[in-house]
């Protein structure tokens, strides 16, 4: 029984050969690690003394020769391949162990060339993986060191590697490669090339020609957004720290689609502030959100906001949840309770509620830098593909354009207001006082239609309106929606700007004695 194992991550590989060959399971090897193991005493032998053929090319070439292809190919249920690959000397590998070159690590490294990123294709090992993932039901195709403790487990328990755990691995070995040339594929698709000037670097585009997804499967779901469709949740090969494929759930039903994608609307806006938070989100919107001295007092002042749109909704927290707020939120009809921690007693009082799902997402470290992220939004037969929009407020862009400047205390609501206005559906307009949120307006075809919502809805939860701020997501077209505001008795208001009739809208403030400030940066949320 042959063994070739040829990896450029070595993390693991020599304990993995030590215990094959423990179980009488010969060493063939490339290269570095051919060396790595002949230094700690281990019996192996070069891949090219055993096809007779030298490594050339600079090692482009070493593994495509036909004594290891064949090996790896070769059916043991056919006679006929067993014949003639005895014909040709050819022994059977029945493992393969391949990581492939850092392609991805590479092209991730600033100022990488397109002969470093050439450089770094592998050839030889996918070649290997794809024969030895494709004849599964007689070789085991090992291309991640994670994998190498359960399978020589059962080697060492059983003496075989079971039909099951090698069709499992050859899935992996195919996603692997799959996973590899995708990209490849997006790295070289955004580069052009001068014809002109062939040994020139090439340009490099912002987006690929192409473009390729490779997504992990975390669950299948009851069903989609309805219990007519079906769905399943997946996450990004490498998900950013602090973001909610990462969550881990401690308790409560199976999360639902619905239940996912509101969870994340909460879950980025609350970890927004760098304060104690707690926001309400209902139908992918807040419902509510405030800062306070401590979790409870954020809920009870998030809740306020609007408590019969909160009825079912996902709550976030961007700081532990202990004791009290545990009590003050299991007082209402929760679907999702999201935190980075809970408290033992939070926890006991939360188990009486068994149906609640509890989610627990590690923030990152502060200043931790954040990579540039992609949202993806599908239509028929298409992606639409952009930059997230990470960011939240440009202090050096702020203009005070009234007559009024805003007092502190209403400076410091208006960054409230905005963060809130930028996770809310467009057309959003967000009241906000104290820092809370007094009433919310979203989702209207209309901007002024939002406003007086918001109005309407702090009207209807007891909330005074007059003398709070408002954000808005996207400036105002008309001097109407200002109109709106003022009656209600807001005091300043926040947002981009940029309209034909911003004059006239400004103007519209002056003549309320609202303080008016343009960011200059729009939020549509859609």
């Amino acid at each position: 029984m042959y063994a070739l194992l040829s990896v450029s991550d070595k993390t693991g590989v020599l304990e993995l050969a030590r215990r094959l060959h423990q179980r009488g399971v010969k060493l063939l090897s490339t290269g570095g690690t051919a060396r790595l193991l002949a230094d700690a005493g281990l019996p192996v032998t070069e891949v090219a003394s055993h096809t007779g053929f030298p490594e050339m090319l600079d090692g482009r070439v070493k593994t495509l020769h036909p004594k290891v292809h064949g090996g790896l190919l070769a059916r043991r249920d056919l006679p006929e391949h067993m014949a003639a690959i005895e014909q040709h000397g050819i022994a059977p590998i029945d493992w393969l162990v391949v990581n492939l070159y850092p392609f991805e690590a590479t092209v991730a490294r600033p100022g990488c060339t397109l002969e470093e990123a050439i450089e770094n294709i592998d050839i030889g090992g996918p070649a290997m993986v794809r024969s030895a993932a494709k004849n599964w039901q007689g070789v085991s195709v090992l291309t991640d060191a994670s994998q190498y403790e359960a399978v020589l487990a059962e080697f060492e328990s059983t003496g075989q590697v079971s039909q099951a755990t090698r069709f499992s691995l050859s899935v992996a070995a195919f996603n692997r490669v799959a996973q590899y040339d995708a990209a490849i594929s997006n790295h070289l698709s955004a580069l052009s090339l001068d014809a002109g000037s062939p040994q020139a670097q090439p340009a490099a585009q912002e987006w690929p020609g192409q473009f390729n997804l490779s997504l992990v499967k975390l669950q299948d779901l009851r069903y989609g957004e309805n219990p007519h469709q079906s769905a399943a949740f997946y996450r990004d090969l490498q998900p950013l720290p602090g973001s909610l494929p990462l969550a881990r759930q401690l308790q409560g039903k199976e999360l639902s689609y619905n239940n996912i994608a509101d969870a994340d609307a909460a879950w980025e806006c609350v970890r927004a502030f760098d304060t104690c938070a707690c926001v309400i989100v209902k139908h992918a919107n807040p419902c509510g959100a405030a800062l306070g001295a401590d979790p409870e007092a954020a809920y009870r002042a998030a809740f306020a906001t609007d408590p019969t749109s909160a009825f079912g909704g996902i709550i976030a927290f961007n700081r532990e949840v202990d004791e009290a707020a545990a009590r003050a939120v299991t007082g209402q009809f929760v679907e999702v309770l999201i935190a980075p921690s809970y408290t033992a007693q939070a926890l006991q009082l939360l188990a009486a509620k068994v149906n609640v799902r509890v989610l627990a997402i590690e923030l990152p470290p502060a200043g931790t830098p954040v990579p540039r992220r992609l949202d993806a939004k599908r239509v028929n037969s298409g992606l639409l593909l952009q930059t997230a929009d990470d960011d939240l407020l440009d202090e050096t862009a702020l203009k005070v354009v009234t007559r009024r400047a805003p007092t502190d205390a209403e400076m410091a609501d208006l960054h409230f207001a905005w963060k809130v206005a930028k996770f809310t559906k467009s057309n959003a307009i967000v009241f906000a006082s104290g820092g809370r949120t007094i009433g919310v307006g979203a989702g209207q075809m209309s901007r002024v239609d939002s406003t007086r919502i918001a109005t309407i809805k702090a009207g209807n939860a007891g909330l005074q309106v007059a003398g709070s701020v408002v954000a808005s997501d996207a400036f105002f077209p008309f001097r109407d929606g200002i109109d709106v505001l003022a009656q209600a008795g807001a005091r300043a208001v926040i947002h981009p700007g940029g309209s034909m009739r911003d004059q006239e809208v400004i103007a519209a403030a002056d003549e309320h004695g609202l303080a008016m400030v343009l960011t200059g940066m729009r939020h549509f949320r859609h």
